[in-house]
């Protein structure tokens, strides 16, 4: 099933049109292409090591900004009943994608296009076992409220999975004046943008491979690894936006007192994600 709403298809265009949200739908466009059993395996081992696998057969499982489909496919395969939505229209394709791949005509994987941030929306499909949301929130331009609407959407004694920018500080706040600045130039000018930023972040590790006499053998590795290229991994964190950031401990404090207890904290200790399982009480 594969729900994809004119008003929501218009209003995601809008924004892109407008330079307030990136298309990372195209980019998981691009993914399914080098998807593989490995890759497929290493997201089910993720998502067994993080929630338990005892806790994800049989049970209810919420994937709030599906994107590639890849941990809704892993969650299926590891006897979840699935529930997939997104915002992005290209990433809802890419879900029922894996879908039509993996599990054709099977009614216990649906996919739909929807907005965390539409409460209309997400009343009737009710409560969870496992609602999972990885590096989804901290792109909606309301990160709060999207948190406090997954929370609402755990059954009692379910677990909450998300993963949310890490809060660096000065850096954080320059990146997301570099993100606002990229998505609204003109898509031929954005190369002003990509080529200081490539620079920035892969430049000393390019150069240090040099040195060692492995020439781009981290690039390749990361390639083989993520399944696409340093490259394309460059232009979606710079295009990243909307853009927010959280402290652990202030993840820690909205769920506490929504009555969440921290099972499992994963942290970045950098530009990425800290990850959080919480189970409600």
């Amino acid at each position: 099933m594969i729900g994809l709403r004119e008003d929501s298809l218009r209003e995601h265009a809008r924004a892109v049109a407008a330079g307030e949200r990136f298309e990372f739908g195209k980019n998981w466009t691009r993914f399914l292409a080098v998807l593989d059993e490995e890759r497929i395996a290493e997201a089910e081992r993720s998502l067994s090591w993080m929630l338990d696998a005892d806790d994800i057969r049989g049970k209810r499982f919420l994937d709030v900004g599906s994107g590639s489909g890849l941990f809704s496919l892993a969650a299926r395969r590891l006897g979840a009943q699935v529930y997939s939505f997104d915002f992005d229209p290209h990433s809802v394709r890419c879900t029922a994608e894996l879908k039509q791949r993996y599990f054709p005509g099977d009614n216990g994987w649906t996919v739909v296009e929807g907005s965390v941030l539409d409460e209309a929306f997400l009343k009737p499909l009710g409560s969870f076992d496992v609602v999972y949301s990885w590096g989804v929130l901290h792109h909606t331009g309301a990160m709060w409220q999207a948190l406090g609407n997954v929370s609402r959407m755990v059954a009692e004694h379910g677990k909450l999975f998300i993963a949310i920018y890490n809060d660096q500080g000065g850096p954080s706040r320059r990146w997301l004046i570099v993100k606002r600045f990229y998505n609204r130039l003109p898509a031929a000018g954005r190369f002003i943008v990509l080529g200081p930023a490539l620079v920035r972040l892969w430049g000393l590790t390019v150069f240090r491979d040099l040195f060692l006499g492995n020439p781009l053998r981290t690039w390749a590795n990361y390639k083989r690894e993520r399944g696409m290229s340093p490259w394309r991994d460059v232009v979606d964190w710079v295009g990243g936006y909307p853009f927010e950031v959280a402290r652990p401990e202030e993840i820690f404090e909205f769920f506490k007192k929504k009555d969440f207890a921290l099972v499992k904290l994963k942290t970045s200790g950098g530009l990425g994600c800290n990850e959080f399982v919480f189970r409600k009480n």
